[in-house]
């Protein structure tokens, strides 16, 4: 399933409101500056706080 990108100019990062970027290929919204990823499942983006992964390659 496809990720629709026009949803990437509405929402941002649950912990400092900034700007999220798309990871196609591990289907997951990453906020550079928290350094922290948000799963998509089934093509919605989980944007809660206790459900981030932390990154762990600088990217």
């Amino acid at each position: 399933m496809a990720f629709d990108k026009k949803l990437l100019d509405i929402v941002a990062c649950p912990v400092c409101k900034g700007k999220l970027e798309y990871d196609k290929v591990a289907q997951k919204l990453v906020c550079k500056a928290d350094k922290l990823a948000y799963p998509i499942t089934e093509g919605i983006p989980v944007l809660l706080e206790n459900r981030a992964e932390p990154l762990t390659e600088t990217v």
